[in-house]
């Protein structure tokens, strides 16, 4: 006769394998279960120009836009334009577009989520931006010397420290600066003068104007006459401390009139000075003739270089440092016209006089 008990434990010995069976083949009753991992999702980007009307959609020309972004899962927000990467604080982001004229950039946004999960969405915004108010400006009005309240001087040969083997000497002498008819000239001249065989000026804002980020607007005609090297261009106000090149020089343009139809931008730094790898030439027509506006945009990523309004150049280390971004503190204005030197060359021996005409010099923030 059959055990009625045999049989109940049989039962019981086939349920528990099977139940062994089942957890093992899980992981174990001891594993953890593993995580699901939730990617962002529903990205919706806001964006606000700002003055925007009916009448003028591209804004009020102060080319600022406002981004904000909201999506489900996201931790963190990106924002790309134009070789830029901004992180957006609690998903908003304002932009400050510097290029002049109604331009449209194309703006990425990405939500990032846990374990690199993201979704982006791109957008185009169109926006404006007008340079109208200076914050400082010479329009060289009053004839005689040029205003004291905005101009000194480098005086000498360069020989302490900062000339470029140049032949000139530079005076505050109305022979070779003077304001006169609305304009400023600055005058090169063969003449024998302190033991120098030509006189010219270099002007400066050191100690009177000084700025950090903006645009620079230079309206022009340059010298001719082989030998001739005017520049426009920049150096920090800390050089007093820190020396050239730590300071950061910002070369808007320089021109030899050995080699006419180009002029040339530059950046001289730490991580490369003298002769700098950070340099574009861009050609030019009627320079000694003819006006040309030499523009220069600096903000805290980028220093833009214009001739005409047309962007030519632009400065933008992926990865800055002291060395090759010293550009976050104050700079002043150089105004000069050197003869010959290591970028000028050799001067023709006919040469006698010439000048840069300066029609004005405006600073916007």
């Amino acid at each position: 006769m059959y055990n009625l008990n045999q049989f109940k434990m049989k039962i019981k010995y086939f349920i528990t394998s099977i139940l062994a069976i089942v957890i093992l083949s899980c992981g174990g009753g001891d594993s953890e279960d593993t995580p699901i991992v939730v990617a962002p999702k529903n990205l919706q980007v806001v964006t606000t120009i700002k003055g925007a009307s009916a009448e003028n959609p591209e804004g009020d020309g102060s080319g600022e836009v406002i981004f904000k972004a909201t999506a489900d899962n996201a931790l963190s927000f990106r924002l790309e334009y134009g070789g830029h990467q901004k992180t957006m604080t609690n998903g908003e982001r304002t932009v400050v577009f510097v290029l002049p004229g109604s331009k449209t950039y194309l703006v990425k946004i990405t939500a990032l989520g846990a374990e690199g999960t993201s979704i982006s969405e791109s957008v185009n915004v169109n926006v404006e931006r007008i340079y109208d108010t200076p914050i400082w400006e010479d329009n060289f009005d009053v004839d005689g010397a040029p205003a004291n309240e905005n101009w000194g001087y480098d005086i000498g040969t360069g020989s302490n420290g900062w000339g470029n083997n140049e032949s000139q000497y530079y005076t505050d002498r109305t022979e070779n600066v003077e304001v006169k008819d609305g304009v400023l000239r600055i005058k090169a001249k063969k003449e024998d003068y302190l033991g120098s065989a030509y006189t010219s000026s270099r002007l400066k804002t050191e100690g009177k104007f000084d700025f950090t980020y903006g645009r620079v607007d230079v309206k022009a005609i340059l010298p001719s006459g082989g030998g001739c090297w005017p520049a426009i261009w920049m150096l920090g106000s800390n050089i007093g401390t820190v020396n050239w090149p730590a300071c950061g020089e910002i070369d808007i343009m320089e021109y030899t009139s050995n080699s006419p139809g180009s002029i040339s931008s530059a950046i001289h730094n730490q991580a490369s000075y003298g002769n700098t790898v950070n340099v574009k030439k861009v050609a030019i027509q009627n320079e000694t003739d003819e006006y040309h506006i030499y523009s220069m945009i600096w903000n805290e990523d980028q220093i833009y270089f214009l001739l005409d309004d047309v962007m030519y150049y632009t400065y933008n280390p992926v990865v800055k440092s002291n060395d090759n971004w010293p550009f976050f503190a104050n700079q002043f204005l150089i105004l000069n016209v050197a003869v010959g030197g290591t970028l000028g060359g050799s001067i023709d021996p006919g040469f006698t006089e010439s000048e840069m005409v300066i029609d004005y010099v405006r600073v916007y923030e």
